[in-house]
């Protein structure tokens, strides 16, 4: 009998504030800046995307385009989505 496989979707996974944290800390702490991104449109995803270009004034096209870990958005884009999702970002010494 043959093991079926499902590809990992983490968006299925990103349940509580808790989880999203932990979620985006760790894409933050990768050397590559992509992960953060995609990362974020993870979240996006899990929240609403279609919510979220509402509040950002952005098209749910340049949305997935920037959170799509295939190119560098400007980070008015970024800082607008983090705002939108209400997450805080914050230096820790």
């Amino acid at each position: 009998m043959a093991i079926e496989l499902k590809a990992y979707n983490p968006v299925e996974f990103l349940q509580n504030e808790e989880e999203i944290v932990d979620y985006l800390n760790d894409a933050y702490a990768d050397d590559d800046p992509s992960v953060f991104l995609v990362a974020l449109g993870h979240i996006a995803k899990a929240k609403g995307m279609v919510e979220l270009a509402k509040v950002t004034g952005l098209s749910q096209e340049n949305l997935y385009k920037a959170l799509s870990g295939e190119t560098q958005p400007r980070w008015d884009t970024v800082q607008r989505v983090i705002k939108a999702l209400h997450i805080n970002l914050k230096a820790v010494a």
